[in-house]
């Protein structure tokens, strides 16, 4: 696999600003020459998360992928600015509230059209994909974790938790995440940043369940109470639990249980909140990806989507990530806790790019930094 990398100097970068969004990208040179088998790939995932299991898929189809790497905002902004001459086929994101601004923006083609998908459900077939395509797409991924009009796919499910230090905290003492504003967690809270695309889309869906006074309320006393734990990486915030500089912090529940796999005795569990009766539920995003408009390699496309889809593409993600595959068919990591053990929050995936500005907002107005 090649991997495309952003070239930082000054006489090869170029600041275009983007009509509409107010905004300033820096663009990157364009990558080498693409041939007719191999995809370039745009990835909000880092390299070490994705390489192995796009390495597979070259190991079995013979397509080659150039990947480049960046942040999520990063890389639909550059989609955005490049247009037609976009040489990606391809866009993997971190969460679904990426996948669904792109969509709106209209830089994705569907990946199932609407002909197949009535094909397929009147049980006739469809000719445009084959029918191990269709299954893979329409039966192993379900409707609530694709776009609307099938432009975009999840791959596989991550939670909003709680980590807590075992020797320091009861998990009785949390029911909701929005216990974590009571100033009894004063100074024990470690939180991310307001650039956390992790922590946007958590308000994003608080906001959605329990409207701006609450989430409000909710931002304030997190910013309270986590003083100067502010983290840039989530990684760093749950080593700051484990070694016991706070008792509790908000994180994705993988970079959890990699911890444990890494340091099996450190001292720290997930706690998934909000299960009361009446409770709104875990809260639920995904990484997932979608197929550019302009691709010119949309067979070699479609087989990366339909390969992560497969049975095989959501094992190797749920065993290297640490996440929850999407299909239910498929086996979740035996460390994780059981997906039928705990519920998750309703908002559909597809309101998070609305929620998000007025979200943004919110964390604004109470001075997250």
């Amino acid at each position: 696999m090649k991997l495309l990398r952003p070239i930082r100097s000054p006489s090869t970068v170029l600041s275009v600003l983007l009509c509409g969004f107010g905004v300033v990208l820096s663009l990157f040179t364009p990558g080498p020459a693409q041939s007719a088998d191999s995809l370039v790939v745009y990835s909000g995932r880092a390299e070490r998360l994705i390489k192995p299991v796009l390495d597979r898929f070259t190991d079995q189809t013979g397509i080659k992928v150039q990947l480049l790497t960046s942040k999520t905002t990063e890389l639909v902004n550059r989609l955005k600015a490049e247009g037609e001459n976009t040489p990606a086929d391809v866009l993997i994101t971190n969460d679904a509230t990426g996948l669904e601004r792109a969509r709106q923006l209209g830089l994705f083609q569907p990946l199932v059209s609407q002909d197949d998908i009535q094909a397929h459900s009147s049980g006739k077939g469809a000719d445009s994909h084959p029918p191990s395509d269709l299954k893979n797409i329409l039966d192993n991924i379900p409707a609530p974790y694709r776009a609307e009009d099938n432009s975009w796919i999840g791959l596989s499910g991550r939670f909003y938790v709680v980590v807590y230090n075992t020797t320091m905290v009861k998990p009785e003492d949390i029911q909701s995440i929005l216990n974590l504003a009571d100033p009894k967690w004063k100074g024990k809270l470690a939180i991310e940043n307001a650039g956390s695309e992790y922590l946007q889309s958590g308000v994003s869906v608080i906001k959605a369940a329990h409207g701006d006074d609450v989430t409000r309320k909710f931002l304030k006393g997190i910013k309270d109470n986590a003083e100067n734990h502010v983290y840039g990486k989530s990684s760093q915030l749950v080593k700051a639990v484990t070694r016991g500089e706070v008792s509790i912090g908000l994180v994705n529940h993988y970079y959890v249980y990699r911890q444990l796999a890494e340091e099996p005795k450190s001292p720290i569990a997930t706690l998934m909140p909000d299960q009361q009766d009446g409770g709104m539920g875990a809260i639920l995003n995904v990484a997932g990806i979608a197929m550019t408009k302009p691709s010119n390699h949309v067979n070699e496309a479609h087989q990366l989507v339909t390969f992560l889809a497969s049975s095989e593409g959501q094992e190797m993600f749920a065993d290297m990530n640490k996440e929850y595959p999407l299909n239910p068919e498929v086996k979740t990591n035996d460390v994780l806790p059981k997906r039928s053990s705990f519920r998750a929050a309703t908002v559909p995936l597809g309101q998070l790019s609305e929620l998000h500005d007025p979200a943004m907002t919110l964390i604004e107005e109470v001075g997250l930094r």
